[in-house]
Formats: C-alpha cells, sequence, structure tokens
C-alpha cells in the first residue's frame, strides 16, 4: 500500500488550482474553467480525483468490490426529448421552463450535505478507517460536493449554471412561481422510517444520505443525457452549443459525488458496525438494507412523479401557448412505456430489514 496516498488535508480537497479562462454563466463567475487547451476542467479535483482513485485501488487490493448501480433500473425522462421538442416546436414552453428550474433548485438542495452529521466513525466502526474515503468525508468530501452544487461565496455552481443553460437555450424564458413551493411541498409530505434500527441513529442518517445521494446522482445521468440532448438541438434551442456545453460540464462535476460516494458506502459493506446493544452488524448488510430501500423508492416513485410535475396544468399551459389541446394526444403517442425492474441487485441483505 505504500506506493498509495491515502491521507489528504481538506484543503487539499478543496483545492481548484488556476485557469487560463473562468467559466462565466448567465453573467457570473462559477467554479470549474478551461485550460491552455481550451478543455474544461472541473472544480477542486487536483488532488480529489486522485485520492478517489486510490481509496478504490485499496478496496480492490483488499479484495473487495465497488458498490455498483444497475443502468437498467434507471426510469425514462419525462418528457423526454422527443416530447420536449414536440412542446416546444408548438410555442409551449412552460413545461420546459419548469423542468429545468426544478433540476436547477434540486441541484441548490445539494449544499445540505455539508450539514450532514459525522459521527466518531472509530466508535461504530469495528475495523480501522484510517486512509480511507470514510475518515475524510467531514474532512473535505462533504464540502466539496457542497461547493460544486449551490456555489460558494461570489462564485456560482451547479444551480446557477442549470439556470444558465435552460436562459441560453430558451432566451430567459419566464420562470412559473410556483416551482419552489410545489417542491417543497413535496418533500415535506413525505415520511422517514428507520431503516438500520440497530445501529446509532446519527450513523445510519449519515449512511443513508450517502445511499440517497449516491441513488440520485447515478440516476442524473439520464437528466443530463436529456438536457444536452435538447438544448444542443438548434430546433428548438437558441444557443444550442453554449447551452449544451454548460450541461455537458456539471455532468463532469458529478464524476467525483459518484465515485466518493461509493467508494465510501463500499468501504462501509467491507466493514463491520457496532449496534447499541453491544452486538455487531455486517455492513454488507447495512449497506444493502439502504440501497435496495433508496432503489425500490425511486424507481416507483421518481416516474410518478416527474410525470406528474409535467401533466399537472399542461392542459392550461397549451391552451395559454393558443394551441389546441390534440397537442397532449401526439405526447402521449410518444410516450415509451417502462416496468421497473424486479430486482434492485441489493436483495441479498435487504430482505432480513
Amino acid at each position: 500500500m505504500s506506493d498509495l496516498r491515502l491521507d489528504y488535508e481538506p484543503k487539499e480537497l478543496l483545492e481548484s488550482g488556476s485557469y487560463e479562462e473562468n467559466l462565466v454563466a448567465g453573467g457570473m463567475r462559477c467554479h470549474g474553467g478551461f485550460d491552455e487547451t481550451g478543455e474544461y476542467r472541473s472544480p477542486r479535483t487536483i488532488h480529489r480525483a486522485p485520492a478517489i482513485l486510490a481509496w478504490q485501488e485499496q478496496l480492490r487490493r483488499d479484495g473487495h468490490d465497488l458498490v455498483q448501480i444497475d443502468e437498467a433500473l434507471m426510469p425514462p425522462q419525462y418528457p423526454s426529448v422527443e416530447q420536449s421538442k414536440l412542446l416546444l416546436l408548438n410555442g409551449v414552453q412552460e413545461p420546459i421552463v419548469r423542468a429545468l428550474t426544478i433540476i436547477s433548485i434540486v441541484e441548490g438542495f445539494g449544499a445540505i450535505i455539508r450539514d450532514v452529521k459525522v459521527p466518531k466513525l472509530d466508535e461504530f466502526v469495528v475495523e480501522p478507517i484510517a486512509g480511507t474515503a470514510l475518515a475524510h468525508l467531514d474532512r473535505g468530501l462533504f464540502e466539496a460536493h457542497a461547493r460544486d452544487e449551490a456555489g460558494h461565496r461570489d462564485e456560482g455552481g451547479h444551480k446557477q449554471m442549470w439556470e444558465a443553460a435552460r436562459d441560453l437555450a430558451l432566451e430567459s424564458p419566464k420562470v412559473p412561481n410556483d416551482v419552489l413551493m410545489r417542491i417543497m411541498g413535496r418533500r415535506q409530505q413525505r415520511e422517514r422510517r428507520r431503516l438500520l434500527p440497530e445501529v446509532d441513529a446519527d450513523l445510519e442518517r449519515m449512511l443513508n444520505t450517502m445511499a440517497t445521494v449516491l441513488v440520485v446522482e447515478v440516476f442524473a445521468k439520464g437528466t443530463f443525457d436529456w438536457g444536452v440532448r435538447l438544448l444542443s438541438d438548434p430546433e428548438v434551442s437558441a444557443e444550442p452549443g453554449r447551452a449544451g456545453d454548460m450541461v455537458r460540464f456539471i455532468q463532469a462535476d458529478e464524476s467525483p459525488h459518484v465515485e466518493y460516494l461509493r467508494t465510501g458506502l463500499s468501504e462501509v459493506a467491507a466493514r463491520t458496525l457496532r449496534t447499541v446493544d453491544g452486538g455487531t452488524l455486517s455492513g454488507r448488510e447495512a449497506v444493502d438494507r439502504l440501497m435496495h430501500a433508496n432503489l425500490k423508492g425511486m424507481i416507483t416513485t421518481r416516474p410518478q412523479e416527474n410525470r406528474g410535475d409535467v401533466r399537472e396544468g399542461l392542459a392550461a399551459a397549451i391552451e395559454r401557448a393558443g394551441r389546441s389541446v390534440e397537442l397532449i394526444e401526439q405526447l402521449d403517442a410518444l410516450e415509451r412505456a417502462w416496468t421497473p425492474p424486479a430486482q434492485t441487485g441489493f436483495e441479498r441483505a435487504a430482505a432480513s430489514a
């Protein structure tokens, strides 16, 4: 292991270095920038990227696999690129503006990960955690993630970049004033139940947050593909090059998020957790239980929520645009049926929950 550097200071994991040219989005300087060749370089990756690779290599050398989510579990984006394009070509912008605005707001919510309490892991994990991603969660990793999503001080992040992509493509459209209120209402309605009642509550909250965010980040691949294809289409985008590139930059920035989260959870799966009654719980069982519950929820609720966000007020939006309600029938004709897979891939220990 001597050839792997496994310990980093927080300031190193937050370091971006200098750029030949800064990224500016919507008139705001954002994180990331361009090197001397004009290639985009994500923020806070000078040390964070090699650190994650080293922690993953350490897991492999110890004979452990990385947590993997099957892409077949990802539900299709609604509206699809074809459906979105149909609406835009018919002058119905509101549902697409709403969808893009929801994405930007959710990205901004990502900043709450810096508030996740990291308990004294040495007290709850039997095996040593020195030189792991777990040991760096509150030493730069959570903070870097938060800054990427919501920006930091006078520097914009993914929230501002999605807003810029929307405004470039759709020429600064009017944003519905009820978007945030609807999102918050939906979040408040969700009930939470304990998935790992055997372990410390703060430990469970941290691990469940990591599992939840990992699933969201992996599933976001469909959102990025949708955004790039739609906003890069000159038939419906006023700035296909710049708008599409903005989404590509965000997508590049998300890679460290997926990798450090799956690394940290894989490190837990390779260890043993202490329970509140003085016993132990297999880390593999704990991770499987969390991943299974989060994936089952996402593949059953996300498609309905996405569809509901679009369908609510769709007829009114079409009417305001002066189009026939028959457009809804054309929209439905383009819809692809999707059935959630029967298995999440994490059933082996989840059954004991």
